[in-house]
């Protein structure tokens, strides 16, 4: 076997030393500062398909078998201006390769094909896996980690100049194949993600996102590549420039592509396409290139455009940011925001038996909670010493993106906790903490250099806390110089002045005023934040004592506070504080969620919604989290399908059957919460975790009816919907869309025949004709394999002419889908839904 040797899924001893980047030459070195420009090259599918490339056939074999071919197309680019040619590697991973060849024999083939070409630099490229990383997907995160490890390491040794790792639309993805390339190689890497029409990647990334997290982590350059058309990434690339710490590069394809003879085409020619390209280099972006569609007099127009040209100045933010899969929550200088603290065993009694217990659906419920009431970051701390605290945090960071978009606080004393949680963490985390004691800034600062992590110093030292300001000030100092020594920004460096209790000292609340005023006065850049609920420790009515404190410290220069957000009184502070601060423009919010207020505060969680600090808006968790005393079983088991809480439904759905039938509790109760899931996925209010969290927590509804089925008549099924044939098209091995169609079909009641992927067409229709089936849907990724779709919907026309056909994916739309012949064309994994309800009732 090519590929037998086992993966090896071990992080690499020296991972967090300083990294030592080893640059080609000097002109290289420029465009990584963003003084130079540079050229990538453009498509490599569709030239070979052009040169007679068979629909299926993997292309990174043709640097073995035809290299001559392979370095053809990379000379045609080279003579048409291009910089930077791409290594014909795209899908050259174990996985994919299976035994057809080994990683190292490719990428060694296809750098000295690129090599033949004379192109100055030769970038290895890296495309996903094809899997969906868990938790959504069954592809553990080290896994694919390894996957691109391999391929870090065999392009490293065949000699390429950089890496290109694009077309990720995976933030968790993009970030191992960052990692992997970071820890295996010393060689440049740049990093695009690939965005639909709505702005967001298929799991709900923003530009922005992608742009914090990736160049946080160290990335050479950010950007986009595939995805739309030129005119369309325009805005996009806009939102990216003022995020990105590093060059941002753009790749577009040529619009949007259709078959046209049998061969896939695409309508915007070179013209049109620079001058879009052009729009992009005067906002600043300094690398270009072409993606599916592309040829040579593209990178002929983009080189033609930069004669003269000098890069366009940018003005990146130095706000604090943080980010989470979906959102960024940013503080510019003079704003203020909150970190919900409810996450936290100390002195919670239901949270510490939850953690003992392993009941995480108490937990999600305490973060849909803050996030309904306003937190803009979760703290996260999961330290019992009778529990494995670093197995259970990285479940917890794992669930609670299913429920929650806010970006998180990872809080632990323990850095291998801290490192295995922020490791995998789709986003940028801010971590809790490090403090001034040498050993403890060695062991942790190193973690949040190298993942890009905010980070939480704490104002104490090897002699404990200081009781003076100056004292907590010298920390701070200390602190500052060694986040300034390993290169965090100091926007990403968050002090804590540490609350003491006001009750043993009454000196303790001016001294911290005064060190956080004294912080703010002598380390400019860095912000502040403290945890709120010790100064009231030992004293009567808390609440009050804590917020006239917390209008002191913002006062005194308080940028975040952590406090429970569910308490009235501390956020009607917040939003006070933000009108009297010009954070509140005009006072808007404040007017319009306090005008009918009365001085009467309500209970805890009733705070109205109205953030003003810069929050991405994400999935609205109103009506998610609610009191069940108030609520009908139905009710509750619909908030439940809502919220993603799959704890909770056996118990509430058997209620739902004490008074009711099987069909009602999936027709009227289930199937219509999934329907509002869909149609806030749809809005843009959720999106792919909380739609599959969402689906989770009614496929436990439907485990609780069968289970009933079996207790009242000794049978577990339950009336099925119809049947339905799904399967990715013959020569294509990507399989993401079509797992989540399955299970969001499954879920709603039908019974879903799944025949994998690389499927040939007389398999589909097989399985259709043995069981009269009505609804059959294909999937393809690559604009290479449309044609078998086409193959198979033929052939499904001519042997099962009663069947009715759903397409999608990536390269997919509604023009394609009448093209090959389909009856129907569904853009995600709720529209499928939509159909079937169509089709089969």
């Amino acid at each position: 076997m090519a590929n037998a040797k086992k993966l090896d899924c071990t992080w690499p001893e020296a991972r967090l030393e300083p990294r030592r980047l080893r640059v080609a030459d000097d002109y290289l070195q420029g465009v990584l500062d963003g003084k130079n420009f540079l050229v990538f090259d453009g498509a490599m599918g569709t030239q070979l398909q052009a040169r007679g490339l068979a629909a299926g056939e993997l292309p990174e074999l043709l640097c073995l078998t035809n290299p001559g071919e392979i370095s053809e197309v990379h000379a045609a680019y080279v003579a048409a201006g291009a910089d930077v040619v791409t290594t014909n590697t795209f899908g050259a991973n174990r996985d994919k390769l299976g035994d057809a060849a080994t990683v190292e024999q490719i990428f060694d083939a296809a750098v000295s094909c690129a090599r033949a070409s004379g192109a100055h630099y030769v970038a290895a490229d890296i495309g996903p896996t094809g899997q969906l990383l868990e938790p959504m997907g069954t592809l553990p995160f080290d896994e694919a980690y390894a996957l691109f490890a391999e391929q870090a390491r065999a392009a490293t040794a065949a000699g390429a100049d950089l890496f290109i790792v694009e077309t990720m639309a995976d933030l968790a993805e993009a970030k191992a194949a960052l990692l992997a390339v970071v820890e295996n190689s010393d060689l440049p890497v740049f990093v695009t993600m690939t965005f639909a029409e709505d702005g967001r990647t298929f799991l709900g990334t923003t530009p922005e996102v992608a742009a914090v997290t990736l160049s946080s982590m160290g990335a050479d350059a950010v950007g986009i590549n595939c995805s739309l058309g030129p005119d369309d990434l325009v805005p996009l690339v806009e939102r990216i420039l003022p995020w990105a710490k590093c060059p941002v590069m753009v790749q577009a394809n040529a619009g949007l592509p259709r078959v046209e003879g049998g061969r896939t085409v695409f309508d915007v020619h070179a013209p049109e396409y620079c001058r879009a390209v052009a729009r992009m280099l005067d906002a600043g972006v300094t690398i270009v290139g072409g993606c599916c569609g592309t040829a040579p007099e593209y990178t002929a127009g983009e080189r033609a455009l930069l004669a003269g040209r000098e890069p366009a100045q940018r003005f990146v933010r130095d706000w604090f940011c943080v980010a989470g899969p979906q959102q960024i929550t940013s503080l510019r200088a003079g704003h203020v925001g909150v970190i919900g603290e409810r996450i936290n065993p100390t002195g919670k009694k239901k949270m510490k038996e939850a953690l003992r217990s392993g009941n995480h659906d108490y937990i999600m419920g305490e973060a849909i909670s803050q996030t309904e009431a306003r937190a803009q970051i979760l703290d996260v701390n999961a330290g019992l010493p009778e529990i494995d605290e670093r197995a259970t945090m990285v479940e917890l960071v794992a669930e609670l993106q299913g429920v929650t978009t806010l970006p998180l606080q990872i809080d632990s004393a323990d850095p291998a906790v801290i490192e295995a949680a922020v490791r995998a963490y789709p986003g940028k985390a801010l971590i809790n903490s490090t403090n001034g004691k040498q050993e403890i800034l060695d062991a942790v600062l190193p973690i949040a250099k190298h993942y890009g992590c905010a980070i939480v110093g704490l104002t104490l030292d090897e002699e404990g806390i200081p009781p003076t300001a100056e004292g907590r000030i010298a920390v701070a100092r200390k602190i500052v110089a060694a986040t300034d020594a390993i290169g965090i920004p100091r926007q990403d460096v968050v002090i804590d002045c540490l609350c003491m209790a006001a009750s043993t000292d009454q000196s303790a609340p001016r001294a911290i005023l005064d060190a956080i005023s004294g912080v703010k006065r002598e380390l400019p850049g860095v912000r502040t934040v403290l945890g709120l609920s010790n100064i009231s420790f030992g004293l009567p009515f808390r609440p009050l004592v804590n917020a006239t404190f917390l209008s002191a410290a913002f006062g005194a220069g308080l940028d975040m506070a952590i406090m429970n957000p569910l308490v009235q009184r501390m956020m009607d502070v917040v939003d006070s504080w933000r009108v009297l601060s010009g954070e509140d423009e005009s006072a808007q919010h404040y007017v319009a969620h306090y005008a009918e207020r009365t001085d009467k505060l309500s209970a805890p969680g009733a705070a109205p919604a109205s953030p003003a600090a810069s929050v991405e808006k994400g999935p609205a968790a109103s009506g998610q989290h609610t009191d069940a005393g108030t609520k009908t079983p139905e009710e509750e088991a619909r908030a439940l399908v809502l919220a993603g809480r799959k704890g909770p439904m056996p118990e509430v759905v058997g209620r739902v059957l004490e008074g009711h039938d099987v069909l009602y509790a999936i027709n009227e109760v289930l199937i219509p919460a999934l329907d509002e899931v869909g149609a806030r996925f749809e809005k843009g209010t959720f999106f792919l975790p909380q739609l599959m969290a969402s689906a989770e927590a009614a496929k436990a509804g439907f485990e609780a009816i069968k289970a009933a089925n079996v207790a009242a008549e000794g049978d577990a099924a339950v009336p099925s919907k119809g049947k339905i044939v799904i399967c990715t098209v013959h020569g294509d091995i990507h399989d993401i869309g079509k797992n989540i169609v399955r299970m969001l079909l499954e879920n709603y009641g039908y019974d879903v025949v799944d025949l994998g992927r690389d499927v040939a067409p007389q398999a589909v229709v097989d399985a259709v004709a043995a069981d009269h089936v009505r609804l059959v849907g294909l999937s393809a990724l690559m604009t290479t394999t449309v044609p078998a779709m086409a193959e198979t919907i033929e052939l499904l026309r001519k042997e099962c002419p009663w069947a009715k056909v759903i397409v999608g994916g990536a390269v997919l739309n509604p023009e394609y889908a009448q093209m090959v012949g389909a009856d129907y064309y569904a853009k995600d994994a709720t529209e499928t839904a939509r159909i079937a309800g169509e089709v089969l009732g």
